[in-house]
């Protein structure tokens, strides 16, 4: 008897300890965690100086090639390699011996038309006399008018034939087209030259001011030209070096788009001309262009606060007046530096979550604290 009672004992104890039980101290205690700390900031409304950068080289404002308009031999190279010319400047000097002779021979064509004309014209003073009495016959004195028609048109043949060898004379000295710098010389005193040759003599390149080319896609030209359509010229800055951000002193201005989209590449040719009066941008010079597309009134978020879904949508978790977490879809202008303009989605006076955000979800009441980043 004392054995059955031993049992039931052993049951009872049993079932107290390991039956079901009373799970309403759980659910308490569930209840009484506290609620999760995250890191949040308050954002704010600020003006955004917007631009975009783009890939860019730069090319010369002007170059022009030196080349002959005449043959001969090079006789003298009146410049030195490297230094700034200026229009006018002569730089060679061809062999003009030949050229000279020519003018001289012109000169003296000119000088016997002219003789000849004024034969002609006593002639015909002449013959009109004398047809007048009807001493010669009409088709005589038809003849000496046609004479001295064409001693006329000899001297006029004969100044052009001046004026052609003056200008060969001329092109013996070849003069700088344009001012600038020039490059080194090709040919060399007692060099042959032609006026047809492909080879130049030498390039004058204009350093001040230089054009910056750049593209940009199709797509995004669009809001660009916008934006050149209000404004009458874009500001520039030329960032010469990219991994230290540093921006060359002068800035230039976007004067010109291409009027169509290259169907191979899908992007437009954009061109800024830029002051270069130290002459540190050189041609064929890649450098990165930054065109301010002017200012806006936008929040800045951090990079670090975003989420990106499997739709590719950026969202972040902001924290309400009920200390409640909310999921909001922003949609970024563009990035500067670590953080996104964001013009919608959020606003100014909302809390961000910017660290802690992995450990909430959405409605999850949370306890913040200020973000202690930068």
């Amino acid at each position: 008897m004392n054995s059955i009672r031993i049992s039931v004992l052993t049951l009872v104890l049993s079932g107290s300890i390991y039956g079901c039980g009373d799970t309403s101290n759980n659910a308490q205690s569930q209840a009484q965690q506290p609620a999760p700390t995250v890191s949040t900031i308050t954002l704010e409304t600020q003006k955004v100086d917007l631009s975009m950068d783009l890939p860019g080289r730069v090319t010369p404002f002007k170059q022009s090639q030196v080349r002959p308009q005449v043959d001969g031999v090079i006789t003298k190279r009146l410049f030195e390699e490297g230094a700034l010319v200026k229009q006018g400047q002569q730089l060679y000097q061809i062999d003009d011996a030949r050229y000279k002779a020519q003018l001289n021979s012109a000169i003296a064509d000119v000088k016997s038309a002219l003789a000849n004309q004024k034969t002609s014209q006593a002639k015909t003073a002449r013959y009109k006399d004398l047809v007048s009495r009807n001493a010669v016959s009409q088709q005589e004195y038809d003849d000496v008018i046609a004479q001295n028609a064409q001693a006329n048109a000899n001297i006029s043949v004969a100044e052009a034939q001046v004026d052609v060898a003056q200008v060969n004379v001329d092109y013996t000295k070849v003069y700088a087209p344009i001012d600038g710098r020039i490059g080194r010389s090709f040919v060399t005193e007692g060099a042959l030259v032609t006026g047809n040759q492909a080879q130049q003599l030498a390039t004058i390149t204009q350093l001040d001011p230089v054009y910056i080319d750049m593209q940009e896609s199709g797509k995004a030209i669009l809001e660009l030209r916008r934006e050149m359509q209000q404004q009458e010229a874009l500001p520039v800055s030329v960032l010469v070096n990219e991994n230290s951000n540093e921006t060359y002193k002068h800035k230039g201005k976007l004067k010109f788009s291409e009027v169509t989209i290259d169907q191979t590449t899908g992007a437009v040719t954009l061109r800024a001309i830029v002051p270069n009066p130290d002459g540190m941008l050189l041609p064929g010079l890649f450098v990165k262009a930054r065109v301010h597309t002017g200012a806006r009134e936008a929040v800045l978020v951090p990079q670090r606060a975003t989420m990106r879904q499997a739709n590719g949508q950026l969202s972040v978790y902001i924290v309400n007046a009920n200390k409640q977490v909310e999921a909001i879809n922003i949609t970024p202008i563009k990035s500067i530096g670590a953080n996104y303009v964001v013009s919608s989605g959020v606003k100014s006076g909302d809390e961000l979550i910017v660290a802690g955000y992995q450990k909430v979800r959405p409605d999850q009441t949370v306890n913040t604290k200020p973000w202690e980043g930068s």
